[in-house]
């Protein structure tokens, strides 16, 4: 199990940490959007018994056991475009996404 952040995204996770005071980024899966899944992303003040913790370019992503299946290889880049700015995820486990690129279906297993 894996999941890896970009140079770019570690540097916005940690500056953000650090103005928070928190542990880590919590990133999710839950249901919804055109494609029926979509990321979320929240700050971690700690960890739960229900999550396990990723140690990627000296910052803690947190994922909560259930969305493991989902988010497994996946590698978390941050980007700025103009002035919107949001973590873009690349993730193995994905088919598809919508296109608005907010939510994306699930690779059939074999």
């Amino acid at each position: 199990m894996s999941i890896t952040v970009t140079n770019r995204a570690a540097s916005h996770i940690k500056k953000a940490l650090e103005r928070k005071g928190m542990f880590g980024l919590r990133l999710g899966v839950k249901e919804v959007g055109c494609s029926g899944l979509t990321y979320t992303f929240d700050y971690a003040d700690g960890i739960e018994e229900t999550d396990v913790t990723f140690h990627s370019q000296s910052v803690n992503i947190v994922v909560e056991k259930k969305n493991l299946s989902f988010l497994d290889g996946a590698v978390l880049d941050f980007e700025r475009k103009g002035i919107n700015e949001m973590f873009k995820v690349e993730n193995p486990n994905a088919a598809a996404t919508c296109g608005c690129g907010e939510s994306f279906t699930l690779v059939e297993p074999v």
